[in-house]
């Protein structure tokens, strides 16, 4: 399992740090995992999940 920060969230998803934030206040991105007052990280298993998840809708629409 590795954490990735949110730079690299923007590099692989192509979000903006705004869009991301907006998804997980809508509930459809992954929370961010506590690292310290004020860091945060985001586990890269579920990120890619979220990436086939829009993959696999794509595909079916």
């Amino acid at each position: 399992m590795k954490l990735i920060k949110l730079r690299t969230v923007m590099d692989i998803t192509g979000l903006a740090r705004s869009t991301i934030y907006k998804h997980i206040a809508d509930g459809v991105f992954p929370k961010p995992v506590s690292l310290g007052e004020r860091a945060v990280a985001w586990v890269e298993g579920e990120v890619q999940v979220w990436i086939l998840e829009r993959i696999e809708q794509r595909d079916m629409g």
